[in-house]
């Protein structure tokens, strides 16, 4: 800094050149100070992102705790998929397209699945955001490039980014559109900024796709289409067979195959996809040797239809919540917006006989909007959990802080199943629900409604379930739709009753308002399909996102699930928790499974693999 000094005067004391002097020289040290401070200030470059809590794993990191580092590398995993695929566009909604499109996508922050939600350096080698996580800002690996050896610049992250804002799935747009501006801050390094500090959002921006600017800008993301695009992960689509087969080839110039977070993962040289027109073609083509490993998702089939299988099965149970499958009342509808109407219909399902007659007992009842994880709710509250219900207890079920949360069960027993139907029938008389004639009716009007299903396999439990409600004077009528008419008739809540579902990670947030909150009760296309408008669930929900002690998290999910369940909003079915898989000898699998459940093409592989 240069700064002149006007020259002395006669007027002038002889020491006020010093005093002058002086002052300006600490000048330059505040200044100097005051930019040390601002730098100081500036958060330091990290490795690691969780959610709640610290991160698992630090820059040590050797390998992940559920792969196998000295997994062998080669041969060629066969896998078989029910459908048919036209497009490998995996950006956009037109069209069908194959799941197995996750293996080309790679982000700027890599997922581990031994964590609820915690990400680390991928593309980006490291990030750094404030306290607040009003902004997050990426150092691009200057070792990472392309399949087509073009590297990965900011100017990818900034056109992904836009792109996917503008035209991408419907999702993706809604959570992209929550940044204020991007900035590219250095020649590798890129900045998003919010419109308001929400500590997940950088964690979204962490896992968005990212596209090579040079050849997507030429052609778009909005069409389906068959042309192979450049990847810049661990595998590269090398053929096509439409509709019928897809070939992966490991890409032997990955250049992240050196890192720490990709030991002992992506261990075949090649994964292909068999694609079946029916279910039963397909399971028979595997016990024929015509793939390697089918993970099974008919309880009935397992037990039954694999007794000629001369492979390995197991049944590997994970931590990871369970979609909440049920039957669903719409709310806005009488007389199913009586919530003693709804309890009573709980009682009516014998869950015990169905999964006993049905499905040979290998299932576990639903009790949770989280099913088999820890964000399911106790039985009954604990004080910390009290404490956030105490302010809403006048608008919840009665007794919801004294009351145990369980669901009505027969045990098998005849007696149960009685006093079930009396319970039952007192509710319904609660309501003004008469008998005449064995028909339930009220002002002259029948107890009447359709259950509308889409899966032929839900038909069977459909039927059980109006059996058990004809007992009680109920007529329920089924109709099975086609995928077509159910989507259309979902978004726009034309149903009484349907078979549906929903699907959560160990990380609940934003998708919960949308699945019960009282905004998108009456917003076409959202998922909340009973129509719940409660003040109470739109207060729990909103802090889900802000959290940052874990702990804190899992109360605040418990009291959520506690409130939803005892609206008896849903007539809870049942889930597995346990990956059903079937696999030839010679696969090999880590000794420790993720949180999350198996991961075949990313942590298996062969014992001696061939080339």
């Amino acid at each position: 800094m240069n700064i002149a000094l006007p020259p002395l005067t006669k007027s002038h004391p002889p020491y006020t050149y010093a005093v002058l002097h002086a002052a300006i020289v600490l000048l330059i040290l505040l200044c100097s100070v005051n930019t040390v401070h601002a730098e100081e200030k500036m958060p330091a470059w990290q490795f690691g992102l969780s959610m709640h809590d610290m991160p698992k794993y630090g820059r040590n990191l050797d390998y992940l705790s559920y792969v196998n580092p000295q997994a062998k590398k080669g041969g060629t995993l066969r896998l078989g998929e029910v459908g048919s695929f036209d497009s490998i566009n995996p950006y956009t909604v037109l069209g069908d397209r194959p799941t197995s499109l996750q293996l080309l996508k790679e982000s700027l922050l890599g997922r581990t699945w031994d964590e609820p939600f915690s990400l680390y350096g991928l593309l980006a080698e490291s990030y750094r955001m404030p306290d607040d996580r009003r902004w997050i800002e990426f150092k691009i690996r200057p070792e990472a490039h392309w399949n087509d050896k073009k590297p990965v610049t900011v100017d990818d992250v900034f056109y992904s980014w836009q792109t996917l804002k503008e035209q991408g799935p419907p999702n993706l747009r809604l959570y992209y559109s929550k940044i204020a501006k991007v900035d590219i801050t250095g020649i590798n390094t890129i900045r998003f900024t919010a419109l308001q500090a929400e500590r997940e959002l950088p964690m979204i921006i962490g896992l968005m796709p990212i596209l090579q600017k040079d050849w997507w800008q030429t052609r778009g993301i909005g069409t389906p289409s068959l042309d192979i695009f450049p990847t810049s992960g661990p595998y590269k689509l090398t053929a096509i067979d439409p509709g019928r087969k897809l070939t992966y080839t490991r890409d032997q110039n990955y250049w992240g195959n050196a890192l720490p977070f990709m030991r002992g993962q992506w261990n075949f040289d090649r994964i292909t996809y068999d694609y079946f027109h029916d279910e039963g073609v397909a399971l028979e083509a595997f016990k024929a040797g015509g793939y390697d490993l089918r993970r099974e998702t008919d309880p009935l089939k397992w037990l039954n239809g694999y007794n000629d299988y001369k492979g390995l099965r197991e049944e590997i149970p994970f931590a990871r919540p369970e979609p909440l499958r049920g039957f669903i009342f719409n709310t806005r509808r009488a007389p199913f917006s009586d919530e003693h109407v709804r309890q009573a219909l709980l009682y009516a399902f014998d869950f015990d006989w169905v999964n006993r007659v049905l499905f040979g007992n290998i299932y576990t009842r639903s009790n949770s909007i989280y099913p088999n994880s820890e964000l399911a709710a106790p039985t009954l509250p604990d004080e910390a959990e009290r404490k956030l219900l105490e302010p809403w207890k006048e608008q919840l079920a009665p007794n919801i802080l004294t009351t145990p949360l369980t669901l009505p069960n027969t045990q098998g027993n005849a007696q149960n199943l009685r006093e079930n139907y009396r319970i039952a029938h007192m509710l319904l008389q609660e309501s003004g629900w008469v008998s005449h004639q064995g028909r339930l009716q009220k002002n002259g009007i029948p107890f009447d409604f359709e259950i509308m299903i889409v899966f032929p396999s839900d038909k069977k439990v459909a039927l059980e379930f109006a059996r058990s409600l004809k007992r009680l004077g109920i007529t329920a009528h089924l109709r099975l739709v086609d995928s077509a008419q159910y989507q259309s008739r979902m978004n726009d809540f034309d149903f009484d009753m349907v078979i549906g579902s929903w699907a959560s990670t160990l990380s609940p947030g934003n998708e919960q308002l949308y699945f019960w909150g009282k905004a998108a009760a009456d917003q076409s296309g959202s998922r909340n399909y009973a129509g719940i408008k409660s003040d109470a669930v739109d207060a729990l929900i909103a802090p889900l996102t802000m959290l940052s002690s874990r702990k804190e998290f899992v109360t605040q999910a418990h009291a959520l699930d506690r409130v939803i369940m005892s609206g008896h909003y849903i007539i809870p079915l049942f889930y597995l928790g346990k990956d059903l898989v079937a696999y030839a000898k010679g696969l090999q699998h880590p000794i420790q499974t993720a949180l999350y459940g198996i991961l075949p093409e990313q942590t298996w592989w062969w014992s001696n693999p061939e080339p």
